[in-house]
């Protein structure tokens, strides 16, 4: 038998588990099974420090996935962090075992598709566009990095509140390949597949009477593709314009930054007309703002979170700028904003309550409830009275989302 860990140092349990016997004969303290649509044998180990997510299969697919699972972390893509894999089990008798074990770390604070799409104790308009959205986004970030999927589907992807949007992580990639390019016939064989995953997926949950109103499986799934072209369009499309109008190339970034990405390569080449330019986007990576905050305050956010912080911080240095009288530079404002509006915010929370939702999309909601109590007080609520507010009626009663069960649907608070 062989493991191959990929940070031992963060993951001593591991060793003490029994890799050598199958799966479904664990008797490991925290060990339970995994709600949803599975090829394999899957288990879940909630441990204190750390979940785990233990998948089953042939040796092969369990070294594919593990490579393919680390070039994606490594390529920066949204995914679930791979732990270990263990290959080579044999049985009591020196004949081959049971196959291999793919173990990932769990995906803190993220929702399955199944908890999303039920409808119970969540409002749900434009949910379905939401998700869509997310799956169809992500998509296109892995095939710009030259990843072919084979199996996109809700049933593979795990969601995470991002602003009041949501962000879609990469949890299984068995059938995946990585290319320096994907081909236009590859990309499209790949958005089939998924808008036929994505159908078998809302037509089970429909099935089984766990579909929200006003989720209609067949269109939702068809629109993937419209979501995922209008995207890929923008982010690869060519721009030709006249020589003198090079204001363009600072209108494409910005509609680029509006999208969350970043051109971190262009080019300007002439088109042989003499006065003609063609603008090509060669490099284009997604973050922008979530890499903007990072850089100024060492938070690390989703993207729409980080568009909200970042907007919540210009905001407070407008005001640091009019009572001190002059300009301060960004680096001031944003340690400013960081020990006096962030962080105090959250130091502002009972320890009990703080690990219910990331601190970012904590922020996040506290700056939405203080917007709501402003609406209905008619004036601007300041903002510890908002804090005080959002965690004594908003954030003491909802649940804590670190590790969502299927079954936890009725008790979760509302997305929009």
């Amino acid at each position: 038998m062989r493991l191959q860990l990929a940070k031992p140092a963060e993951h001593t349990a591991v060793v003490q588990w029994p890799l050598d016997t199958p799966l479904r004969d664990w008797a490991v303290d925290g060990i339970r099974g995994v709600a949803g649509l599975h090829r394999h044998e899957v288990r879940m180990i909630e441990r204190r420090d750390a979940s785990y997510v233990i998948k089953e299969l042939p040796d092969e697919l369990a070294e594919r996935e593990w490579r393919l699972l680390r070039e994606l972390a490594d390529a920066g893509m949204p995914t679930a962090e791979v732990v270990g894999v263990v290959t080579g089990r044999y049985d009591t008798e020196g004949g081959l075992g049971p196959d291999g074990l793919l173990i990932t770390r769990h995906l803190d604070y993220s929702l399955p598709y199944r908890v999303l799409l039920s409808g119970r104790g969540l409002k749900i308009p434009y949910l379905g566009d939401r998700l869509l959205d997310s799956l169809a986004g992500l998509l296109v970030r892995l095939h710009l990095a030259g990843f072919y999927w084979g199996d996109c589907s809700l049933s593979n992807t795990l969601f995470r509140r991002d602003a009041g949007a949501l962000s879609a992580y990469v949890i299984d990639m068995e059938t995946g390949e990585r290319h320096p390019s994907l081909s236009d016939g590859q990309r499209a064989l790949d958005l089939q597949i998924a808008t036929e995953n994505v159908a078998g997926d809302l037509l089970d949950l429909q099935a089984g009477g766990m579909l929200a109103d006003g989720i209609e499986p067949m269109e939702t799934a068809l629109a993937i593709e419209e979501s995922y072209q209008k995207l890929w369009n923008e982010l690869t499309q060519v721009n030709e314009f006249n020589a003198t109008e090079t204001f363009r190339v600072d209108q494409r970034l910005r509609r680029l930054h509006d999208l969350g990405f970043d051109a971190t390569e262009l080019e300007l080449v002439s088109t042989g007309a003499g006065d003609r330019l063609r603008l090509v986007p060669c490099v284009v990576e997604h973050g922008f703002h979530a890499s903007r905050l990072r850089s100024l305050t060492g938070l690390h956010a989703e993207e729409n979170q980080a568009r909200r912080l970042l907007n919540d911080m210009g905001r407070y240095g407008a005001v640091l700028e009019q009572r001190a009288g002059k300009r301060l530079p960004e680096a001031v404002i944003a340690a400013r904003w960081l020990d006096e509006r962030f962080e105090a915010a959250i130091d502002d929370i009972p320890a009990e309550l703080a690990s219910k939702l990331e601190p970012a999309e904590l922020y996040h909601q506290m700056l939405e409830h203080r917007w709501y109590l402003s609406e209905r007080a008619g004036h601007d609520v300041g903002f510890a009275e908002a804090v005080a507010s959002y965690v004594r009626d908003v954030l003491a009663a909802a649940p804590a989302e670190q590790v969502v069960r299927t079954g936890d649907t009725g008790t979760l608070p509302v997305i929009d």
